[in-house]
């Protein structure tokens, strides 16, 4: 009956060892001294939270989808305290990050394995797969070239406006990030500035 208090934007603040800085030192290390450690509360979102299991009358199993910032031992000791008793993280499990699914991973013995036979390679995902939530612009090779060099690119030419506005819809917001493509792969991750793209990041990839 408490879960639905602990989704969305919730008030969170995070356990005491944490690696959050105080005064330019971790506070894992105040508390590890000895010494009290004050949090400021953070907002944090929480999109789901369900209950899995109850194994036995003092363990419970939830699986929580949330973003980044998010403090499962906080959560575990918020949702304690809202039941009106004391509890803790047993044991944590990730399963999913982005694109990365636990599901999808494999064993360093099997990676182990896969090497010995010459064949790991095929365990590799494209490296455009962490970049999958974010819009994509193709260039031609000129513009590639200008980019890998660290150069913008600029979208003025009338057949330009198509592509500007299209990425302006996705992105949703000048400033945006955008992966810049090549006929032969991604290029950089690049930041749209008006009707230029600027190279944030190049991606110099082995061909």
């Amino acid at each position: 009956a408490v879960l639905p208090r602990f989704t969305g934007l919730v008030s969170q603040v995070p356990p005491a060892f944490s690696a959050i800085k105080v005064a330019g030192e971790r506070a894992y290390d105040l508390a590890r001294d000895g010494e009290t450690v004050e949090l400021e509360a953070r907002e944090v979102e929480i999109d789901r939270l369900a209950l899995v299991e109850r194994p036995d009358a003092d363990h419970a199993v939830f699986e929580a989808v949330c973003g980044k910032g998010t403090y499962m031992r906080s959560l575990a000791r918020d949702l304690a305290l809202a039941l009106g008793t004391v509890g803790h993280v047993a044991s944590l499990t990730r399963l999913a990050v982005g694109a990365f699914r636990l599901d999808a991973a494999v064993t360093l013995d099997h990676l182990d394995a896969r090497s010995a036979e010459g064949s790991a390679d095929d365990l590799l995902l494209p490296v455009e797969t962490p970049l999958d939530d974010i819009p994509a612009v193709a260039l031609t090779e000129a513009e590639a070239h200008r980019m890998r060099c660290g150069q913008p690119v600029a979208l003025l030419r009338r057949s330009d406006l198509a592509r500007l506005e299209e990425l302006k819809r996705d992105a949703d917001a000048q400033g945006a990030l955008v992966l810049a493509r090549a006929p032969d792969g991604p290029v950089a991750i690049a930041r749209l500035d008006g009707a230029e793209l600027h190279p944030v990041r190049v991606l110099n990839l082995a061909q």
